[in-house]
This record gives structure tokens, C-alpha cells and sequence, in this order.
């Protein structure tokens, strides 16, 4: 159960802050208590990508305003996000409890969240985060990779073009929102192959182009399959891909035994089983 924000000492109501998780997949991800924090808001924010979604968030709330208008083609996304937070913001401010419902889980891969709480506690609100089921989660599962096994890495696609960033191929890797791969100006929703040509450019330093590599999109509805394509990474280029679909690829060299660390561990042993 939500609790409610404590008035202020002059006994005016005060604003508070919940940005929850809606999960991936419709009706089966959202827990018991972003449902409170939802059912209880003054005004519930949503930032869904799907109108059924949209649609059945509006069933448990009679105050639900869409985030998704305010992007638009050729405007930076980073303008859209700054507009959501003023959004909630100005109704945090005017004494309302507002819940911010976004896709999957608030804090990842997600800046308004993170920005709307900051600023809410820094004005003295009551900010939360309440997680929720992510697509990483759910790759997991749909994959059967076990992070634990052998390590896994994750990063936006860009990063490893924009920045000079350190692979390790006895592991995991996973790439996300390759679609929009190379945009440096977060105007664009999709960038063509030439753009992932340069992504794969990179990872043939570390990668056989005939690596397999894994585009991945969960499911969003319980009527829908996970998408699961297998390809070459000489092939990425060419594949359809949009802002959703996550790439993985597997371990592509065995992991290499630290030997001298193991000897000096075993020492260790033995000096304790002797104390």
C-alpha cells in the first residue's frame, strides 16, 4: 500500500512523486504496489509506447495523461524528456500526488525518472521509485542466459562508437537500442546500416564476423512470442531493427584461468587449514 505524503507544518497539502513500473508484458508484470501508487495518484503521468497499454492503465485511474505526444519528428528527445519532468513537476508543486507509469522499469534506460525524482527532493517532496519488470529481465529468461555463468556485459549501442570502451568477449554482451546506433543529434527514431556497418566495424575487433549474434524484442502483450532472430554479425547491418530490439552476443573465446591467482588462493587454504 502507497503511503501518502504528510502535510506540510502550515497545514497545506504537499506534492509527492511515484515513478513506477509498468513492466513488459500487459496485466502480468505490475506489482501490488505501483498498482496502489497508480490507483491512489491525483494524476497519473504515462510514458507507454503502447496504446493498449495506455488503454488499460486509463481502466485503474480516471486521470491519465499520455507523455508520448510531446515527441516529434526532427525535435531532440532530450527536449521531450525535460518537458515530461516540468510536467509532473508543475503538478507536484500545486499539492497533487503524481505517479509516473513508464515502460518496463523507470530507471533504466529512462532520464525523466531519474531527473523528476531529483528535482521533487530537492524542493523538498517525497520522491519514489518503485522498479518493475525490465526487458533485460525478461531477455534472461527468453534466452536462458544466465548472467552469473559468465559474466555479462551492457551498453547503449552509441557508447561504443561515441566512447572507447573495453570488451571482453568471455562474456556476454549486450547491445541496446542498436536501431538508433550513431545518433548524435537524439532528433532521429532509427539510423540506417551505414550507421550499424560502423557498430559492426567496431565489434570485429573482438568478434569472428561469422559470430552468431542474437536480435531479441520481448513481448509486450500476452498474446505475443518474444521475437528471437539468430544471424552473423557480418549480417547486422542489414537486419530490421528499431529503438526496441536488443542485440546479444554470446561468449565468443573460452575464459582463461588466472593460474598464478589460483596458486596464491590455494596457499591461502593452506596456511588456513594449518591455523
Amino acid at each position: 500500500m502507497a503511503i501518502p505524503t504528510p502535510p506540510s507544518p502550515s497545514g497545506a497539502p504537499r506534492g509527492s512523486l511515484a515513478c513506477v513500473g509498468m513492466g513488459m508484458t500487459l496485466g502480468s508484470h505490475l506489482t501490488p504496489l505501483a498498482r496502489s501508487h497508480i490507483e491512489q495518484a491525483d494524476v497519473v503521468f504515462a510514458a507507454l509506447s503502447d496504446g493498449i497499454v495506455e488503454l488499460w492503465l486509463q481502466r485503474m485511474h480516471p486521470d491519465v495523461r499520455s507523455l508520448q505526444p510531446y515527441y516529434a519528428e526532427g525535435k531532440s528527445r532530450m527536449a521531450t524528456y525535460r518537458q515530461w519532468v516540468e510536467l509532473m513537476m508543475t503538478e507536484v508543486r500545486a499539492g497533487k500526488h503524481v505517479c509516473g507509469v513508464f515502460y518496463g522499469h523507470p530507471g533504466i534506460f529512462a532520464w525523466s525518472p531519474h531527473k523528476a525524482i531529483e528535482a521533487a527532493r530537492a524542493e523538498g517532496f517525497t520522491a519514489h521509485m518503485e522498479p518493475g519488470i525490465s526487458a533485460e529481465d525478461c531477455l534472461y529468461a527468453d534466452l536462458g542466459i544466465d548472467p552469473g555463468r559468465y559474466g555479462c556485459q551492457h551498453f547503449e549501442a552509441s557508447q561504443l562508437l561515441f566512447y572507447e570502451r573495453r570488451i571482453d568477449p568471455t562474456g556476454y554482451l549486450v547491445l541496446w537500442q542498436v536501431g538508433l546506433v550513431g545518433d548524435l543529434s537524439l532528433k532521429r527514431f532509427s539510423t540506417g546500416p551505414a550507421y550499424r556497418q560502423a557498430l559492426v566495424d567496431v565489434l570485429s575487433v573482438d568478434y569472428p564476423l561469422d559470430h552468431e549474434v542474437i536480435v531479441y524484442r520481448g513481448a509486450t502483450l500476452p498474446i505475443q512470442q518474444p521475437r528471437v532472430c539468430r544471424m552473423a554479425l557480418r549480417d547486422l547491418p542489414g537486419a530490421e531493427l528499431t529503438a526496441e530490439e536488443t542485440v546479444v552476443l554470446p561468449p565468443a573465446v573460452p575464459l582463461k584461468q588466472n593460474q598464478a591467482m589460483r596458486e596464491r588462493l590455494a596457499a591461502l587454504d593452506r596456511e588456513t587449514a594449518t591455523t
